[in-house]
């Protein structure tokens, strides 16, 4: 019989840590999970759901406009903030109350409080100790504020689903994807953005043409993109503390009335007690581990945000099934990284699979380039002036698909398609031979016939 409590604790109810956890219990483990704020973690509450659910809303004014020129007489549309908000956070608790179901249904014991590893077996939760055979961490990740005069008057993306009201006026800090999520919802729900980034490129992780495209497309829509715009201070107004004044260190100055940070995200390892066990980490916060996810600690594990591989819901649900069953169940999967397809749900959506151009570059050498950007076909009527990007990356040798790359509406639901088509290694002239469906956007990469 055990000496341990449980066979396995999470630290964590996040997406990765209950799919972990569920799955151990299926496969007979006895399981705790260990949570201090709210169950389905960053995704759930502070992440994708009601970041999505938000950016649908953004959407009806550009539905309300594009109506007109298919003959609807619309009346005046009004917006309220508070219903919005009180309708997600329902969602929210609907969704908390399912993770808290599917933990039970599985047998895991929940303990609500702060846990701290003790050592190598022993978690400590405000006291009350508890020993187990493997411990793991999915304490995922939280927003980063940059270090600057001033920063305690921001926000971050974790503030902005908490506002008690729509700014009339918002500068958003950052290039990547939570930045221009933001700042589209914003702009959407008629807010006056201001996007500020230091560097030169949208989204610069990805492909060059996407950030490229995206910034066209977000300044149609009205929103001022500053580049090269590094911060120097942030201060309130002397007579409205609700109005914020901003210098950038080129001395240019913005008055605003919400200043959003999206400048990045650190792993979230602090006061978990991982001192006390001699767990290797990286400078960033980040827990290191190797291929089956094990730190140098051989009973404790990370999945997730923590370990600061690809930080993505769905990555960290596979990484948690495969700890699961290499632990309980005798597998001996590992985790790909190849091919791992993502969205963003910036207005326009964008989204890509495989590899970027650059990075294809490096591997292949000599590519065959595939783009095309248009006017679909709902807006000829529409009046609208958003166009569509897409780019195909293919191996001039072999002729696999290595990159597909959009930028336009329903971006993500179409690339989740052609990511199954690149996980069987794809050839062009295999896209080629299939038949689109007419008249779709989707339709496109199978017809784009001349390289670059």
């Amino acid at each position: 019989m055990s000496t341990y409590d449980f066979d396995l604790f999470t630290i964590g109810a996040g997406s990765g840590g209950v799919r972990a956890s569920r799955f151990a219990a299926q496969y007979g483990a006895r399981v705790a999970i260990a949570e201090q704020q709210y169950l389905g973690g960053t995704c759930v509450n502070v992440g994708c759901i009601p970041k999505k659910l938000m950016s649908y809303a953004a959407h009806f004014p550009d539905d309300f406009s594009d109506a007109r020129g298919f003959g609807w007489t619309l009346g005046e549309a009004a917006f309220d903030w508070k219903t919005l908000i009180a309708n997600k956070d329902r969602e929210i608790e609907r969704l908390n109350e399912v993770y808290r179901k599917l933990l039970k249904d599985s047998g895991v014991r929940i303990l609500e409080g702060h846990a701290q590893i003790l050592d190598a077996h022993t978690v400590s939760i405000d006291g009350r100790l508890f020993t187990s055979r493997h411990i793991l961490i999915a304490t995922g990740g939280k927003p980063t504020l940059p270090e600057l005069p001033g920063c305690e008057h921001g926000l971050t993306s974790d503030d902005f689903f908490r506002l008690n009201a729509l700014p009339n006026r918002a500068l958003v800090c950052g290039g990547g994807y939570i930045a221009v999520e933001l700042a589209s919802i914003l702009n959407g729900l008629g807010c006056e953005v201001t996007l500020a980034y230091r560097g030169t490129q949208l989204l610069r992780t990805m492909d060059a043409d996407l950030g490229v495209f995206l910034a066209q497309e977000m300044t149609k829509k009205g929103i001022d993109i500053l580049f090269e715009a590094d911060l120097h201070a942030i201060s309130e107004d002397a007579g409205d503390h609700s109005i914020k004044q901003v210098t950038f260190k080129s001395a240019k100055t913005i008055e605003t009335d919400c200043v959003l940070f999206a400048t990045g995200r650190h792993a979230n390892t602090r006061g978990l007690g991982l001192e006390n066990t001699g767990v290797r980490m990286h400078a960033n916060g980040a827990v290191m581990v190797d291929d089956n996810f094990c730190s140098n600690v051989a009973s404790i594990h990370a999945i997730g945000d923590v370990v600061d591989r690809i930080a993505l819901t769905p990555v960290a649900l596979a990484e948690g099934m495969i700890v699961a069953a290499r632990l309980f169940n005798g597998a001996k999967a590992t985790m790909s990284y190849d091919k791992v397809p993502t969205a963003v749900f910036s207005h326009p959506n964008v989204a890509t699979v495989g590899l970027t151009e650059a990075a294809a570059r490096q591997v292949y050498g000599k590519l065959r380039i595939f783009k095309t950007q248009f006017r679909p076909l709902k807006h000829t009527l529409s009046g609208s002036g958003e166009r569509v990007f897409m780019k195909l990356i293919v191996d001039d040798r072999t002729d696999r698909v290595l990159g597909v790359h959009m930028v336009g509406a329903e971006a993500g639901e179409i690339i989740q398609g052609f990511a199954v088509a690149l996980q069987c290694n794809a050839t062009k002239a295999q896209f080629d031979a299939t038949i689109g469906i007419h008249p779709t956007m989707a339709e496109e990469f199978v017809t784009m016939r001349t390289a670059l």
